[in-house]
């Protein structure tokens, strides 16, 4: 088929040519880049290498290991040479009931994750917070499913620990002045799931929320996956914390990675209370920005 059209093409041109008529051809399609060799964390980069990632290439502006091209880092080591190969194409806005986050990305970011952070689990829960990871386009979403996983990373040594370790705050966890008390008794709010949810009104407030009585059954978070994770979406779309805004308000509005620091921990770390924890939170999410080939954007402290 492509051989006739040719000709076809051929003899219109010399027919067109006899009669003083001018034809304009297609032109051939433009063919991308070739991709240089794939980056590798480890290997040590120089001013003028070039290495390709995510579909494009990029050229080091000086000395560089282990700094992800697409990330705007502490220097912007990378210069952006443009799309390489075939090209990704187009990057939709991701929909509610997706995730920007595939399961392999998962496993990447979490190879010694407690078996109980489920993947299917993170995905069931999506539906309590249509909102999250999917506001401001495919950037942005991005940016904040790396900034919560980053977090919850955080909060368990990398889905780790599901339940808190130091059981000695578990009795100190009931206000037992509040109305409702501690039904499920005074030592079962302590710290739970992705996020670490404790506190008696913690778990009325994110079960009267989603619909589930965790009050009475707070056992419910660290024994179903699905509800674990919910209760970290709940914290992380609508509670402020010691901060001034939801994390997912400051990642959707472009106040950082740092605010959403600030709403989960800030009261403990941020304004230098305790550097080499919030030094933490970020290095996990600047790397978990490169493997979604994402930049981190600005405002990464508190």
């Amino acid at each position: 088929m492509r051989t006739l059209a040719r000709r076809a093409l051929a003899l219109l041109s010399t027919t067109a040519a006899a009669i003083g008529l001018t034809v304009a051809l297609p032109a051939s399609p433009a063919t991308a880049a070739d991709c240089a060799a794939p980056w590798a964390s480890s290997s040590v980069y120089t001013g003028g290498n070039t290495v390709s990632h995510s579909g494009r290439n990029w050229q080091a502006k000086w000395w560089t290991q282990g700094e992800t091209p697409g990330t705007t880092g502490q220097w912007g080591v990378w210069a952006d040479q443009g799309t390489c190969g075939t090209g990704p194409g187009p990057d939709p806005d991701p929909q509610p009931g997706t995730f920007v986050v595939s399961e392999a990305q998962f496993q990447q970011m979490f190879p010694n994750r407690s078996s109980f952070y489920t993947y299917a689990g993170l995905t069931a829960a999506l539906s309590a917070y249509p909102g999250f990871a999917t506001t401001g386009g495919a950037t942005v979403s991005r940016q904040e499913a790396a900034a919560f996983l980053a977090n919850v990373s955080h909060e368990t040594g990398g889905l780790v620990h599901v339940v808190e370790q130091n059981q000695a705050n578990y009795p100190h966890y009931c206000d037992a002045t509040q109305p409702y008390g501690c039904p499920a008794g005074q030592a079962a709010y302590y710290g739970r799931g992705p996020i670490q949810l404790s506190w008696n009104f913690n778990y009325k407030a994110a079960g009267d929320a989603l619909g589930i009585n965790l009050l009475a059954n707070p056992y419910l978070v660290e024994r179903d996956p699905a509800v674990a994770w919910k209760t970290a979406l709940w914290y992380w779309n609508t509670q402020n914390g010691p901060g001034t805004m939801t994390a997912h308000t400051a990642m959707t509005t472009g106040r950082g990675f740092g605010e959403t620091i600030r709403s989960i921990n800030g009261a403990l770390e941020c304004n230098g209370g305790n550097p080499a924890q919030v030094q933490s939170r970020i290095n996990n999410y600047q790397r978990f920005t490169g493997i979604l080939g994402v930049a981190p954007g600005n405002n990464l402290s508190c």
